[in-house]
């Protein structure tokens, strides 16, 4: 009897073998179904949280310019220095939306930042209270330095998530390029080269040094990116074409412009504020391609 018995229990057996290694691959089926599963939704919730709200900010931001251009400035031409600045605000709204969705600056240089704020300062020094560098239009009476002020802010937004909320993030070894030379440099030259749009010499001469201070300070942004690889991170490359676009603009008005801008001449019959201003759109334009 035990003789037949062995046949079943060792059939009996190796069912049970099979089950558990059926169960096994079961299990593992299952772990690399959920695991990859995981993977999906957390793309999806990036794609959700970072890439899926740029093409809304981009709507967002084409719309209010539509509308400022048609129904503040009712189409007129010097308006395109306010889509100029509505552009460069966007090009820091998607830096904010960026560092908002993944909670990291990454890729960010802070000196950048500082630089521009400094530039923004300047300038809104003149136009919140001066015309000489207005557009003559409708948004020249509050939008164009509205949107100035909204771009200080997330700047400095910005910079507090440099230094406090993200510090952990922030690639400090890599941000190292030197700024205060660059800040010497834009003083002294706008002191030397400034126009007397504002008839005061004073804001006159910061208003230029907010030109030039906008053009050095995309140097230490690539600068960090030459230290960390020379790699461009997709919302660090999207804010650099957002500022070529808005100094292309500011520089078309610019060349319309260039009659109507004057100088107390450092040698006669040149009128040495125009070429500064010109030259400052087309370096700025270089550096940034």
């Amino acid at each position: 009897d035990l003789c037949n018995l062995t046949p079943h229990i060792i059939s009996h057996h190796h069912f049970t073998k099979l089950v558990q290694s059926r169960l096994v691959s079961y299990q593992q089926v299952h772990s690399d179904i959920m695991f990859g599963a995981s993977q999906a939704v957390q793309k999806l919730a990036d794609g959700k949280q970072g890439s899926g709200t740029v093409p809304v900010v981009y709507g967002l931001f084409l719309c209010s310019a539509l509308a400022v251009y048609h129904f503040v400035a009712n189409g007129e031409f010097s308006a395109i220095m306010t889509m100029a600045v509505m552009i460069q605000c966007l090009a820091f709204v998607l830096l904010a939306v960026k560092s908002a969705a993944v909670g990291s600056v990454s890729g960010i240089s802070a000196k950048c930042l500082a630089l521009e704020a400094l530039a923004f300062a300047c300038r809104l020094s003149s136009t919140t209270w001066l015309n000489g560098y207005l557009p003559v239009d409708a948004t020249g009476d509050f939008v164009y330095q509205a949107v100035e002020a909204i771009a200080l802010l997330i700047v400095l937004w910005l910079l507090y998530c440099c230094f406090a909320t993200h510090e952990h993030t922030y690639q400090k070894d890599a941000d190292s390029l030197p700024v205060l030379p660059l800040v010497a440099g834009c003083s002294l030259l706008a002191a030397l080269l400034h126009a007397d749009m504002n008839s005061r010499d004073l804001f006159d001469t910061l208003w230029m040094t907010g030109l030039f201070l906008s053009v050095v300070s995309v140097l230490p942004q690539l600068w960090l990116i030459n230290q960390t690889g020379g790699v461009v991170q997709a919302c660090t490359g999207h804010y650099i074409a957002m500022l070529a676009v808005s100094r292309a603009l500011s520089g078309v008005f610019m060349w319309h412009a260039r009659h109507d801008i004057t100088c107390r001449p450092l040698v006669e019959g040149v009128n040495h504020a125009v070429w500064a201003i010109l030259s400052a759109h087309v370096m700025h334009l270089v550096l940034l391609g």
